[in-house]
């Protein structure tokens, strides 16, 4: 049997820089893939293309599987999003970002215990781009929230909660205002909920929800929602835990999954060699243990644990002065140790 075929998409900015190092990492700990290198972002417009060209989208849902870095998209003009296109044209409905507090990091939270994960609706609501102009004073955006979109992602969360041994799940909303669409996203929730008796279900209101993350994140476990509110609280949430750097994520699907690091490309320090890569290394582990290699993920992990908890080779953005492979040099110490 050959080796597992994995997408790979490095992304614009500091993209290939934390995925060389990522992927130096996985195999320094005994993964090995066939790895198919594609191209999308600012890379791929430089050469005539769409952000995300259609031979990467037909590559990444043959192979189903795929690791990408990120990619620069111009703010109010300019290229969609290829984030956005990836999301929309492999239907991957679920967006999964995991907070945690991490040892040897500095913030205003790092003596709380946080341990939770937002779901969030990755296809549908304010994002699914349908703006029109009505008036040269008036620009409109649709909130599309549909009832199979809904059930299916509250479906995926408790489905996620049962399966990692998790207690209680929170719906995040604005049903007290938009009472249809946010209605029957709740309504699909506590539909769903019936069928998971042995899970703690709850629901709360999107702006008590980020009063609550910031004074007492700890209490929260598992966070499903629609898709803007998912976007801002889960970075809200990587700010309790030490920023984007360390923001893993994913995105999934029926037929594919795309493990991604949620932070920007950071032009500004592309090429100096001082990219952290904890986020896409993170988002790494999340495909090892998508594809069942759990067992080499938990060793990376461990590494990458004990490390920053000894503080010791920590990048710039954890009060350090380690370059990216010192990084990627000192977990493959480890790693053979």
């Amino acid at each position: 049997m050959g080796l597992r075929r994995i997408a790979l998409i490095p992304g614009d900015g500091i993209g290939p820089e934390i995925m060389s190092a990522t992927i130096a990492i996985l195999e320094a700990a005994g993964f090995a893939a066939d790895w198919v290198h594609l191209e999308a972002g600012q890379v791929s417009l430089d050469k005539g293309k769409g952000a995300m060209p259609q031979e990467t989208l037909d590559a990444v849902r043959e192979i189903g599987i795929a690791l990408k870095g990120p990619t620069t998209t111009p703010i109010g003009k300019g290229h969609t999003s290829a984030n956005v296109a990836l999301r929309k044209a492999l239907d991957l409905f679920a967006n999964v970002r995991p907070t945690r507090s991490l040892p040897g990091l500095k913030g205003y939270f790092m003596d709380a215990k946080i341990d939770l994960i937002i779901v969030r609706e990755n296809t549908e609501d304010l994002y699914a781009g349908i703006e029109f102009q009505p008036h040269p004073d008036i620009a409109q955006a649709v909130k599309v929230i549909t009832r199979p979109g809904s059930h299916r992602l509250n479906k995926y969360a408790f489905d996620m909660v049962r399966k990692q041994g998790r207690k209680k799940i929170t719906a995040v909303h604005k049903a007290n205002i938009m009472k249809l669409t946010d209605g029957m996203f709740l309504e699909e929730f506590y539909k769903v909920a019936e069928e998971y008796p042995d899970i703690e279900a709850s629901d709360i209101i999107v702006d008590n929800c980020c009063m609550q993350l910031v004074t007492h994140p700890e209490k929260f476990d598992v966070l499903v929602t629609e898709n803007l509110y998912g976007d801002i609280v889960s970075d809200l949430c990587a700010g309790l835990v030490g920023g984007l750097g360390f923001a893993a994520g994913a995105n999934i699907g029926v037929d594919c999954a795309v493990f991604e690091a949620v932070h920007g490309s950071a032009p500004d320090i592309a090429g100096k060699g001082i990219a952290n890569p904890t986020a896409l290394l993170f988002s790494a582990l999340m495909m090892l243990r998508h594809i069942g290699e759990g067992a080499i993920a938990d060793k990376i992990g461990k590494c990458v644990l004990t490390m920053f908890s000894e503080g010791q080779v920590l990048m710039r953005d954890m009060g350090g002065t380690a370059s990216t492979i010192d990084f990627q040099n000192e977990v493959i110490r480890r790693l053979g140790a």
